[in-house]
C-alpha cells in the first residue's frame, strides 16, 4: 500500500473498515497499514466522515475506528463498466444540483464493491476523458442553500435581478430545479407575484435559507413570456 495517492488510500481504508466491521482499527495500525502517519490518517478519517461516510470513533484504551455496519453497503455486484459509467455521470454533473452528494455516493459504491472489481473500475477509468473547449464557460454551480431548499420545502429569501436590471426581495417557496439554454433555474412560488416564477441562479444576488416550510404545491407552467420546451424528467429506473 506504500506510495498509492490519497483517493486511492480514502477508498482503502474505508473498504478496510467495512471488511472487519465491526471490530476496530486503530490510526496506528492503518497508518502502518498505508505507510503514512498517524495524522494522515486522523485527517484521512476526518474528511471521510465530513463526506458522509458512516465512520465512528471509540476512544477508550483499546479504540480505534470502526464503520458502522447497520449504515454500511453489502458488497455489489457492479461491473467496473458500470461503475465508470456512474462516474461519468457524477463528472458530467459537477455544475448540477447534488454534485458534492453524487460524489459521496460514488465513494460509497467504490467501497462496497469487491476490491477486485473496484480496482478494475479505476483502472478503466483512467481510459476516460472529458475534454472541454477553450471558450467553456461552466454555468455557475446550484448553491447548497437552493439545494436544501428543494429537498426540505424550506422557503428562501432572494435578491433578485431581473431581465430589466431591477432588483428585488423575493420570498420563494421551491418546487424544482430546471436546467436550461442559460444553465440552472429555481421553479418556485414566488409570494411576491403570488404567482408561478423561473428564477434564474445566476440572477441571485442574495440567498437566505429560512425557516418556513412551504406547502406542496404542482407547478406545470413557466414564467409568463418565456418559452415552454419539452421537460425531460430524471429517473432513478
Amino acid at each position: 500500500m506504500w506510495g498509492v495517492n490519497r483517493t486511492d488510500r480514502l477508498y482503502a481504508i474505508v473498504e478496510e473498515l467495512r471488511a472487519v466491521s465491526p471490530r476496530l482499527r486503530t490510526a496506528r495500525e492503518l497508518a502502518a497499514r498505508h505507510g503514512v502517519s498517524v495524522r494522515t490518517v486522523e485527517r484521512d478519517i476526518s474528511a471521510l466522515q465530513q463526506s458522509g461516510v458512516p465512520i465512528y470513533a471509540d476512544v477508550g484504551r483499546r479504540g480505534g475506528y470502526a464503520l458502522e455496519k447497520s449504515m454500511s453497503l453489502p458488497p455489489l455486484n457492479f461491473t467496473a463498466a458500470e461503475a465508470v459509467a456512474l462516474a461519468v455521470a457524477v463528472a458530467r454533473a459537477g455544475d448540477g444540483p447534488f454534485a458534492a452528494a453524487g460524489q459521496s455516493a460514488l465513494r460509497k459504491i467504490l467501497a462496497a464493491m469487491s476490491q477486485r472489481n473496484a480496482d478494475t473500475a479505476r483502472e478503466l477509468a483512467r481510459r476516460v476523458r472529458l475534454l472541454e473547449s477553450p471558450e467553456y464557460i461552466a454555468p455557475m454551480p446550484v448553491p447548497p442553500e437552493v439545494e436544501q431548499a428543494v429537498v426540505a420545502r424550506r422557503v428562501l429569501r432572494i435578491e433578485y435581478l431581473d431581465a430589466a436590471g431591477s432588483l428585488s426581495e423575493r420570498e420563494v417557496e421551491p418546487v424544482a430545479l430546471l436546467h436550461g439554454s442559460n444553465g440552472w433555474y429555481l421553479l418556485g412560488w414566488c409570494r411576491l407575484r403570488d404567482e408561478p416564477r423561473n428564477f434564474r441562479l445566476d440572477r441571485m444576488k442574495g440567498i437566505e435559507l429560512t425557516e418556513w416550510t412551504g406547502p406542496e404545491r404542482t407547478i406545470d407552467m413557466c414564467r409568463p413570456g418565456e418559452p415552454v420546451h419539452e421537460v425531460r424528467m430524471i429517473s432513478l429506473g
